[in-house]
């Protein structure tokens, strides 16, 4: 007879024999961005977490800091007033996202820093790419999203992050930074990133919602799944240093198929909806947050995750501590 309860009998043996761990090293913290000074306002879907203009985000820098969470990924809210159709304020040398990469490499040399690569921040249409009677146009897009990485990649950036699911883009953006002497910028690939009803919060909080329509044309159809293993390997020849599957706690599945068919590391980004529904059943006394951090986020580890994206970093650690 087998004893497998004789594994489980107390905590500390329970600790020796985990399979799966978790720390900061494995957290990357999303951070939202607003022009002007003295700005720290929360987000009214996720609550406990803020946008924030530069002078306000080095506090909160120093506090991830403090917590061992090094590894950021800075998103911009772009106002009205510099939205256009031709998204010309994602080539702005002197912007928000440039002026961010600038102030973290500086006072935070040790950070690792990734930038979003998209252009619904700066779309009136709030789609990831130039738009043409109501069509999402990839090759225009590509070429813009090319600039913008190399924008990113002279104002110190480590890593860029393009999360707009047009097709070839690795490609192109791998290419122009090489041929620009830029070798040491490596690209997190949003490779298997679905139109999902789970990014609710973060269009609020940046104000980014689709004009028209949805993204389904170029985000995946969450009913596939051969699918994302063909977007992966791809992303992964054109030149992608980290693949990432967005969400993640309802592509489980993804994250593991994913984590079995490449050998580079594997990224997955627990969504601002994913965030607010532990939020609000927390609130509701329906779940415990705690308990729920962890499982939620352990899960995305187990399923071979190496690095996570999530709204919880700091929550997680404090979490940890106790334990």
């Amino acid at each position: 007879m087998n004893r497998y309860r004789n594994l489980r009998r107390s905590p500390a043996i329970r600790d020796m024999v985990a399979e799966t761990s978790i720390g900061p090293a494995n957290i990357l913290t999303p951070l939202f961005i607003v022009e002007g000074k003295g700005t720290k306002e929360e987000i009214s879907s996720m609550p406990n977490y803020y946008r924030y203009s530069l002078d306000t985000l080095e506090a909160e820098l120093q506090e991830l800091d403090q917590l061992g969470l090094r590894s950021v990924l800075l998103f911009v809210k772009v106002p009205d007033k510099k939205k256009n159709d031709k998204c010309s304020e994602a080539l702005n040398p002197k912007g928000l996202m440039i002026q961010s990469v600038q102030m973290i490499r500086k006072k935070f040399p040790h950070f690792t820093i990734m930038t979003d690569v998209a252009l619904d921040p700066f779309s009136p249409h709030g789609h990831d790419g130039l738009v043409k009677n109501q069509e999402i146009l990839n090759d225009e897009t590509v070429d813009i999203l090319t600039e913008m990485s190399l924008l990113h990649a002279e104002a110190g950036v480590d890593f860029v992050a393009p999360s707009d699911m047009m097709d070839g883009r690795i490609g192109a953006i791998r290419d122009n930074l090489e041929e620009n002497g830029f070798t040491k910028t490596g690209i997190l690939a949003y490779s298997a990133k679905y139109a999902s009803c789970y990014y609710g919060p973060f269009r609020d909080a940046l104000d980014s919602a689709p004009g028209f329509g949805d993204k389904k044309t170029y985000q995946m159809d969450y009913r596939n799944r051969r699918e994302a293993i063909k977007e992966v390997v791809s992303d992964v020849e054109e030149g992608a240093d980290i693949v990432m599957v967005k969400p993640a706690g309802a592509y489980l599945d993804i994250i593991r198929e994913v984590r079995d068919a490449v050998d580079v590391p594997v990224a997955a980004y627990q969504v601002s909806g994913e965030y607010s529904m532990i939020k609000a059943s927390a609130k509701a006394g329906w779940i415990d947050e705690e308990n729920a951090i962890l499982e939620s986020l352990m899960a995305i580890r187990r399923a071979g995750a190496d690095i996570i994206a999530t709204y919880y970093g700091k929550d997680l650690v404090r979490i940890l501590s106790k334990t």
